[in-house]
């Protein structure tokens, strides 16, 4: 069997974070809050680590936020990435910061001489680029080709961008190029991995919106392509408190089986058999199960049509019957326990494992 395409990567470091050449997946997200208020933005970022980021993005907005943000990078418990726009004085001051990454579309820095001002800063610093190439800033040229399909300019610009970094020996680069639309993303990304299988790729569907639809189109996006082996770290976008994403990223390397952070829940849909509420036993059992980090399956069956046989890959679960449930660990029956006392007796026998 050959190896995946996020296995033939090259490491790239981040800070104590490696992204590619195999490495897990890694998470990241980024702060919604005014980077000139250090203290609101590093609370941000300590939240963001505790729900499971690896990585954090900050904005870095003009030169009045350069100082917090070099606080910042100080006191944070995971790297820093730069997130720069337009101004590459910005983003060689982000380097000299601490940045352990710079974010950038050098299609929206201005011309090369600009773009090569903010390569040389990051190998004098040690800090690698993320290329952030997304469907509304296009190279000049690109966008005006009306022979590409979207995902083909996003490729064009991607790949334009990436030789000359590498043309000018500097290599530790991350690409990502997003779009809103989950089909150009899949193109995209597939392409991409095969014109450019030596870079990192950095997944994501920007603009995706609120977190019913953000979470949709991120799940089936991202998920097919991690399932493809492709994508060495991710971002899930959402309208919403940034603390959403992490979950939703982390639920969907547990879906495909990529890596999994704390236990999966394994619970029926509920039908005319069940004879317990079932729905407040599960979102009950889904509550409590956000303190706990084992990375373990828990069933939540409705009746013994889902019971311990069709839950039995399940390390602990309970099958619900009239009043009662029997509490199940790896398909054997431990017990039967009343209805009022399903959850609890559950979660001590999670305790125990």
């Amino acid at each position: 069997m050959g190896k995946l395409p996020c296995e033939l990567t090259r490491p790239v470091q981040v800070g104590d974070v490696t992204i590619g050449g195999g490495a897990p997946v890694v998470v990241q997200s980024m702060t919604c809050t005014d980077t000139r208020d250090a203290d609101a933005t590093l609370a941000q970022v300590r939240a963001l680590a505790e729900a499971g980021c690896d990585i954090v993005r900050v904005t870095l907005p003009a030169a009045d936020a350069v100082a917090p943000f070099a606080r910042i990078c100080e006191e944070s418990p995971v790297p820093i990435v730069a997130d720069i726009h337009f101004d590459y004085r910005l983003a060689i001051a982000a380097a000299r910061a601490g940045a352990a990454k710079l974010r950038i579309n050098p299609g929206n820095i201005g011309d090369w001489a600009k773009v090569d001002a903010v390569i040389d800063a990051a190998g004098e610093y040690g800090c690698a680029i993320r290329i952030g190439v997304n469907a509304g800033s296009l190279q000049k040229d690109v966008v005006e080709r009306q022979d590409l399909t979207q995902a083909e300019k996003l490729c064009a610009s991607a790949l334009a961008f990436v030789g000359h970094f590498e043309q000018r020996g500097f290599t530790d680069i991350v690409l990502s190029a997003k779009a809103h639309s989950v089909m150009t993303t899949l193109e995209t990304y597939r392409a991409l991995s095969r014109e450019l299988p030596q870079v990192p790729l950095h997944l994501g569907v920007t603009e995706a919106g609120g977190i019913r639809q953000g979470t949709i189109k991120s799940s089936i996006a991202l998920g097919a392509l991690l399932a493809e082996g492709i994508g060495d770290t991710m971002r899930v976008s959402l309208t919403a408190d940034p603390l959403e994403e992490v979950p939703v990223a982390w639920g969907i390397l547990q879906a495909v089986g990529v890596r999994r952070r704390g236990p999966e829940m394994v619970s029926c849909p509920t039908c005319g058999r069940t004879q317990v509420d079932l729905v407040a036993i599960a979102d009950e059992v889904e509550r409590r199960l956000q303190a706990c980090k084992k990375p373990i399956s828990v069933a939540v069956m409705g009746c013994a049509v889902n019971g311990p046989g069709e839950a039995a890959d399940a390390d602990i679960g309970v099958a619900c019957g009239k009043g009662q449930a029997l509490l199940f660990r790896h398909g054997e029956v431990i017990r039967k326990v009343r209805e009022d006392r399903i959850v609890d007796e559950l979660m001590a026998e999670i305790e125990k494992l």
